[in-house]
Formats: C-alpha cells, structure tokens, sequence
C-alpha cells in the first residue's frame, strides 16, 4: 500500500536539520557553514523504506545478506525499470554490488587490461577522476561541448588515443551538469565505443530524478549498447547514501563476461538491500512529490540568482538535484573559497568536475526554501566583501 506524503519532504528548517542531521553533508564544516555541497538530500524519509528498515531492525533481521535477498533486489530494480522508462532489463543477468562507484571500479578492474586508460566526460562526477587515480589508471579527457552535450569528435579522438580495451565512464544523467543524453546522443557512443573497442560502463545513479517535460533515456535501451553496462542504484532518488547498493545491468552481448565476474562484486549490506528493493516497488507517491519540489527548487534558486547574483549563470539541468553555476562574471578568483570563507556557504569547486573551470560551483538544490534563499544571500554578501577588501 502506498503512504500519503502529507508534509513537505524538503521541507525541514534549518535549524531542526543542523539539531538532527550527522552525516557528512552537515558535519564535514563548522557548524556555521552552510551546506548546499555533496550530493545527499535534505529530505524526510520515504515512509515504506523507513518502515521496512525499522521493522528489520525491531526484529533483529540484520544478519548478512542471503542470495534470495539479493535476487529481490534485482528483479525490484528490473520492475522499476519497466515502469520508469518502459526498459524490461533481465534481473537474472543482472549483479548485485555494494555501490556504484565499488561495483564501477570492479568492472574495469575485470574487464579491462590493467595499464588501460579510463575515458571521462568533464565536466563530470568529481569521483570519477578520484576513481581514475586510485585505481593508477590514465584519465582521458573527452570534454562536453558548450552545450554540455556529448560531442562525437572529442569522443572519437579520446577512444582512438585511449586504445582497444580501454573502459569509457557515462555519467547519464550528466553530473555536475543534468543534461539528459538523448538516444541519438547514447546510439552514437555505442557505435564509436565498437568501432575504437571501448568498453562503456554507464553510471545512470540520478536516473529516477528527472524534471517535468524532461526523458531518460537507458543506454542500454537501444540495440546498438549490446556490449555496454549500466549501473543503477535507489540511493540518490530515496537519499539512502548511508544504505547504498548498486545493480549492474548487462547488454546482451556482455553477460557471459559479467556472470565470470559475480563473486568479485561485495552484495550490499543486509539493511540496505531492505531499503533499496523496498524504495524500488514502492508506489510512486513519494518519489513524485519530491521530483516537484526538486523542480520548484531548481526554479527558485534561478529565481534567487537572477535577483542577487545576475552575474552568476545557471545551467538548466534537465534531471537531478545538481545546478552548475558558472561563476566567471563576478570577478574573483576562487568563488568557492570567495564563499566559503566571506559567506560560509559550502558548495563544491569546478575544478574538482574539470580542472578547466575554476571558476564554476556546484550547487545542491535539494534542501528547503529557508536554506536555499540563506545560501543566496550569504553568496551575495560574500561576493561584496571580496570586492571591498
């Protein structure tokens, strides 16, 4: 049965979110910055995961996490699907990971060679380049073009320069940036990632949150992604970074290459399995509600921008709860640090999506009103006190 969603689920004050919340999001700064930085929601809980997950516990249901558990996961992954974007992925071809960016690292770490190079987007997901590093690997750049689309030249001459076997990461939708690749977009990286033999690891985490009159589009939906993956997750849509898990959906060609690879991948935790398939069939009420508050902040904080801060330029995100703000026209060197230090607003720094734009933020959407509008303002004040000083 579904649960009325009575309350604003961004809708918390300031002050009960600094009295209540712990996790990294509003304690990784003192605690007069304001957070509007990583990419966790300031959301009350969906009702049917905070039960299930409460309910496990009451009854001590918190052991490690059986292979039956594992299968409901995927085949509530595989329901959402269908119902999401008419996209009927096998739930037996599929594999549970621990997370996304865990079961993305084992991917590359199986399926291609281990001097390989790894081919990006930027601006893209600050983690994929953190990923890159860690793993020793060589990051290839194949930047979006002014539009923040992909752009078939730049990706033909990163596959070619990365060579046969290289693995390419799809961030879709497009973190910092929430643009929607198209299936023209998606059918092109198909075709060049076979050509050049590239091995496309699709990270579709923001997939759910989607505003109005906007589509996503699965990679692999489209025949021609046949020898991709794609790598879904509930946690950014039901906010449960802290019970995370990951799916791993293969194309149809590839899942004899996964299936070698299921033991290498850690199952999520017991609780967050709970979490994660019951978020997946639920139905629908929550999720929809906070899409349209998504939506109203993404209009709000334009709103706030044009009136305090017209300077600063606002990218239109088609999906997610990430706005990409191009900082360039106020005049000052580092707007993060101009921010942080003048304002005590926490964002994130361009140059952690691509090293090129110093000068760009990253600005989380999802919290209340009474945040966002503070945030502004304070962003405001700090930009004229660097001027002053």
């Amino acid at each position: 049965m579904g649960h009325d969603v009575p309350m604003e689920i961004l809708g918390q004050s300031l002050a009960q979110l600094q009295a209540t919340r712990t996790s990294q999001k509003w304690r990784s700064y003192p605690a007069d910055v304001l957070p509007v930085w990583v990419a966790e929601m300031d959301s009350r809980p969906c009702p049917e995961v905070a039960e299930a997950v409460m309910d496990a516990v009451r009854r001590g249901d918190t052991g490690y996490t059986d292979a039956s558990s594992t299968a409901q996961l995927l085949a509530a992954s595989a329901e959402f699907a269908t119902r999401s974007w008419d996209w009927s992925p096998d739930p037996g071809r599929a594999v549970a990971s621990s997370d996304v960016m865990g079961g993305i690292r084992q991917l590359i770490t199986d399926l291609t060679p281990a001097d390989s190079p790894v081919v990006v987007n930027p601006p893209c997901y600050n983690s994929f380049w953190g990923l890159v590093s860690r793993m020793e690997r060589q990051p290839v750049a194949a930047p979006l073009d002014d539009s923040y689309r992909l752009d078939g030249e730049s990706l033909a001459r990163a596959f070619a320069e990365a060579g046969p076997g290289a693995a390419y990461i799809l961030c879709n939708p497009q973190n910092p940036t929430g643009t929607l690749h198209t299936a023209d977009e998606l059918r092109m990286v198909a075709e060049l990632a076979d050509r050049h033999g590239i091995v496309v690891i699709s990270d579709e985490i923001h997939a759910p949150l989607v505003r109005p009159g906007g589509t996503f589009v699965p990679y692999l939906s489209l025949p021609e992604a046949r020898r991709g993956f794609a790598v879904h997750s509930a946690s950014k849509a039901f906010n449960l970074a802290g019970l995370r898990g990951a799916i791993i959906h293969p194309g149809s060609e590839v899942a004899a290459d996964l299936a070698r690879t299921r033991s290498h991948h850690e199952v999520p935790q017991q609780l967050a399995t709970i979490a994660q398939t019951t978020a997946y069939r639920t139905d629908g009420t929550w999720l929809d509600q906070l899409l349209s508050e998504i939506d109203a902040r993404h209009t709000l904080l334009a709103a706030l921008l044009t009136e305090h801060l017209p300077q600063v330029t606002v990218t239109p995100a088609e999906a997610t709860y990430l706005a990409w703000l191009d900082c360039s026209a106020l005049g000052v060197a580092d707007p993060f640090q101009t921010f942080l230090d003048r304002g005590r607003v926490a964002l994130v720094t361009g140059k952690g999506y691509d090293p090129s734009r110093p000068t760009f933020c990253r600005f989380n959407v999802a919290t209340s009103p009474e945040v966002l509008t503070e945030a502004v303002l304070r962003m405001a004040r700090a930009v004229e006190l660097e001027r002053v000083a």
